[in-house]
């Protein structure tokens, strides 16, 4: 399957939780670029549902992030392509990335 992604993805393993149409939901965090993430969770959303992510940072501050949902796997999770991100977004994602 050919990449789709414009971004470079860092995998990474970080304590998230997600609000959409179905309420919020606890979540991983399995990869993350300026362009979007995955999202490890048994929640359930629809493809073009807009979401909102929080990331917990490793200093314990949360980062949200509004985002649309591109993909869905049943059981899996989800990926996410970011939309309207500040530049402090960009930012405290920029220093997530080695």
């Amino acid at each position: 399957m050919p990449e789709r992604r414009n971004d470079q993805r860092i995998a990474l393993n970080l304590d998230a939780r997600w609000d959409g149409l179905s309420g919020g939901h606890e979540a991983r965090i399995e990869d993350l670029g300026l362009g979007g993430c995955f999202v490890n969770t048994t929640g359930r959303v629809d493809i073009g549902e807009d979401v909102v992510i929080e990331i917990k940072l490793p200093p314990g501050d949360w980062l949200q992030l509004p985002g649309k949902v591109v993909s869905f796997q049943h059981g899996i999770g989800f990926g996410v392509v970011f939309s309207l991100l500040t530049e402090i977004d960009e930012e405290a994602i920029r220093e997530l990335m080695p």
